[in-house]
């Protein structure tokens, strides 16, 4: 079930290929395509992060905050900034974002065959490991899903 809705999360990004290039300063500096390459970095970053854990270095040590967002069901605007390995660059093609768009659907295909301690080092979270990390992937798309839809508007 998991992997259902983070598919449908993936096909919304996809949808959304097409207006790749209309921004509005007054919701956010990215625009359509930053939100898109964002989000499929961190979904490929997350599931790439995960395959190369080692489980038995797993601390259960998920933060309040963690616990306090994934409770409320959403990340507020504005609070974060996106880390350095996944910021888009400067120029985002179409191109670059079904190829991402490709690799995330095959990344995410893996995350059911990892060890339950496979985990990824989030820098507000903490170790966020496999029982939380559909959780974390459909909380963090639907937040710039929800941006994309207000740049459209």
């Amino acid at each position: 079930m998991p992997l259902e809705k983070l598919n449908m999360t993936l096909s919304t990004l996809e949808s959304h290929i097409e207006n790749h290039n209309i921004s509005n300063k007054k919701v956010s500096n990215g625009n359509v395509a930053w939100h898109i390459d964002h989000s499929l970095k961190v979904i490929n970053n997350v599931c790439i992060a995960l395959q190369k854990s080692e489980p038995d270095t797993y601390k259960n040590n998920f933060s309040v905050l963690g616990k306090v967002f994934f409770t409320l069901g959403f990340f507020p605007r504005g609070k974060a900034k996106a880390p350095k390995h996944v910021k888009p660059p400067e120029v985002i093609l179409k191109e670059d974002l079904i190829l991402q768009l490709q690799q995330a659907k095959t990344n995410i295909k893996t995350i059911t065959s990892l060890d339950k301690n496979a985990y990824f080092k989030h820098p507000l979270f903490g170790h966020v490991n496999k029982s939380r990390i559909n959780r974390f992937l459909l909380l963090h798309t639907n937040h710039h899903l929800k941006i994309i839809n207000d740049l459209l508007k």
